[in-house]
């Protein structure tokens, strides 16, 4: 595939999560819109090893959406690679459906359970912990949000990282600068965070997350790091592809008027949506 060919699938992807959360008015679309690109990277890149039909393959690379509100990015990819049947997109949310607002494990693809921010670095650095020990290649990839770097926990799963030497670990830090309450560098300032990263003994870039050619160089690193584990600071913006919901706090999980509507829905170049 290329270059084309991935943003075509960023597009597919954005057209298939509008339709899955306004089906039922309930998600957090510029929370996924804006890691969009990396969920696309990762998984049709070439970039995560991963199996078609086979979510629980040993030998799978492990991916974790630590930012838990916008974990539900993975399904329509969970549902495209063949994990659960793709008419579990339109049960989204409903009674006797699998998918909910936030992921579980009852959902083939998921790894973990992060509706509680904060965990996602841990988590992957037990994944890759245990692959060292157990003499196994698969990597573990996690994405993270830039204002769940708030929380202790990630910068304690970064120590811990670092001292293990856990180069087969990959964070990706979601930097659209905003979280539910607003500009986190108004908020809590987060400084340098490619600096913040390097000083906790990794190895750090950062690129232009919606760009796959910066998003596939710095994911050459891998293997390259000599015993350090791996950030990407991807520079993003929340809600993109919406005109009105980009860089905006207040849509983080508002739901758009008939007017609103119909202008994302030309911006998607997307057809009106029929009432289930």
């Amino acid at each position: 595939m290329k270059i084309n060919d991935f943003e075509e699938k960023a597009l597919w992807l954005r057209r298939e999560l509008w339709k899955m959360v306004m089906r039922q008015r309930k998600g957090h679309i510029p929370s996924y819109y804006s890691c969009v690109e990396i969920i696309v990277a990762l998984y049709y890149a070439g970039v995560a090893r991963v199996v078609k039909g086979l979510p629980d393959d040993p030998n799978r690379d492990r991916i974790i959406v630590s930012k838990g509100h916008a974990a539900a990015v993975q399904y329509p990819v969970l549902a495209d690679l063949e994990f659960f049947d793709r008419g579990e997109l339109e049960r989204y949310t409903q009674p006797g459906g699998l998918l909910g607002m936030y992921a579980d494990f009852r959902i083939p693809g998921i790894e973990g359970i992060s509706g509680s921010l904060g965990h996602g670095v841990g988590m992957g650095s037990g994944f890759a912990l245990a692959a060292k020990k157990n003499n196994k290649n698969y990597r573990t990839f996690v994405v993270l949000g830039d204002g769940e770097c708030y929380e202790g926990s990630v910068w304690e799963g970064a120590m811990f990282a670092a001292h293990h030497k856990l180069d087969n670990l990959v964070v990706i830090v979601d930097r659209n600068e905003l979280s539910i309450l607003g500009k986190t560098e108004e908020l809590l300032s987060l400084g340098n965070l490619e600096a913040k990263w390097r000083s906790f003994g990794w190895e750090t870039r950062s690129v232009n997350g919606h760009s796959f050619e910066e998003l596939l160089d710095a994911f050459s690193l891998l293997g390259r790091t000599r015993g350090k584990p791996l950030s990407i600071i991807a520079n993003t913006v929340k809600g993109k592809g919406i005109s009105f919901m980009e860089g905006r706090a207040e849509w983080h999980n508002k739901m758009p008027d008939d007017e609103q509507m119909a202008t994302a829905l030309e911006e998607l170049g997307l057809k009106p949506l029929v009432e289930a």
